[in-house]
């Protein structure tokens, strides 16, 4: 149940009430300079009564009224048309008798000076009703946007959550196909395995690592792969960054090499190969991944598989500028990340 007095809204009021005060001094200050003092004190106390007017009438009544229930509904306003001229008329009355108030007007018949004081609160209804429509459309607005937010968050992190099991299952497999060989590197791919998890465990916690941190973890990883390949495999990976301290989201960049092994160079009956070069200038990043892959066999539509499509969502829900491109070429897969690093949300 709504309290009957709630200080936080009430300063709301308060402030509103200050804005209108403001306006009228101005107002007297051009029409009325030689009565300016005392019209200040008038303006002070009439602005006492708006203020606790005005809050009953929006807090209270407007939130009870419904066009189902119209009569209801026309019972609660019709009190406030009393309230706004016979109440503020009754409120100048106690200014009045107090000295605290000063009247100005020519006619001090009362039909006369109710119309005065319904037509000052009439148009401080009008200005309370707009000042609050903005402050509240703003506030909901405001609402929205965290709203979203937060709900982007949690799929950026819903996102990240997946990549990991993911690259840890790619991983595993990888293992598994030399320990199932009985190769004398599985303890090797172990060792490399446990640096990997050590690095995912402390360092891709937090919302970004720097560009030499992802390269390292990308070594790391091509290192794994070489095991389980003899000398056949080519591997080609160069990056010219200007600043390695520049901040990445964590594992960005993973998925595009996992894809070039896990769908190219495992999949390659020939010779296989993976191209990976990276540069970072002025905060354009552009990574470009190659590997081989079987003869195309001319379907021209790429199908993403799950690390591609999170990626992409990755991206668009961290960078404003960004692109992602894939191609399937006569023997040849080709990824092109290009982000503007400035660009993150």
């Amino acid at each position: 149940m709504k309290a009957l007095f709630d200080i936080k809204r009430f300063s709301f009021y308060i402030w509103v009430g200050l804005g209108f005060l403001v306006i009228w001094l101005l107002n007297d200050l051009h029409n009325y300079p030689d009565t300016f003092p005392p019209r200040v004190w008038n303006n002070i106390w009439r602005m006492i009564f708006t203020v606790f007017s005005n809050y009953l009438f929006f807090e209270y009544t407007i939130p009870r009224l419904s066009l189902k229930r119209f009569g209801w509904s026309l019972l609660l306003i019709v009190p406030y048309f009393f309230l706004f001229s016979y109440g503020a008329y009754l409120w100048r009355g106690i200014g009045i008798g107090l000295h605290i108030y000063t009247s100005f007007l020519i006619s001090e018949s009362v039909d006369h000076v109710i119309a005065v004081q319904m037509s000052y609160s009439m148009s401080s209804l009008v200005f309370f009703a707009v000042v609050k429509h903005i402050y509240e459309h703003i506030k909901l607005k405001r609402a929205a946007q965290q709203l979203r937010i937060e709900k982007q968050q949690a799929e950026l992190n819903y996102l990240k959550s997946q990549t990991n099991p993911h690259f840890l299952f790619n991983t595993l497999n990888n293992i598994y196909s030399l320990a199932r060989d009985k190769s004398d590197l599985a303890p090797e791919s172990i060792l490399r395995l446990s640096k990997i998890l050590r690095f995912m465990l402390y360092e891709t916690g937090g919302d970004y690592i720097s560009i030499e941190q992802e390269l390292k973890i990308i070594t790391d990883y091509i290192e794994l792969e070489k095991l389980r390949y003899d000398d056949s495999l080519r591997i080609n990976f160069n990056y010219d960054v200007e600043d390695l301290k520049q901040a990445l989201p964590p594992l960005l960049l993973m998925p595009l090499v996992e894809n070039a092994f896990k769908h190219g160079v495992s999949e390659t009956r020939g010779t296989p190969f993976v191209d990976v070069h990276l540069s970072v200038t002025k905060r354009q990043l552009v990574f470009l991944v190659k590997n081989s892959s079987e003869q195309f066999s001319g379907e021209k539509t790429v199908k993403e598989n799950i690390g591609l499509s999170n990626l992409r969502r990755q991206l668009e829900l961290l960078y404003t500028n960004y692109g992602l491109s894939v191609e399937q070429g006569a023997s040849v897969f080709t990824a092109t990340l290009k982000i503007n690093l400035a660009s993150h949300v």
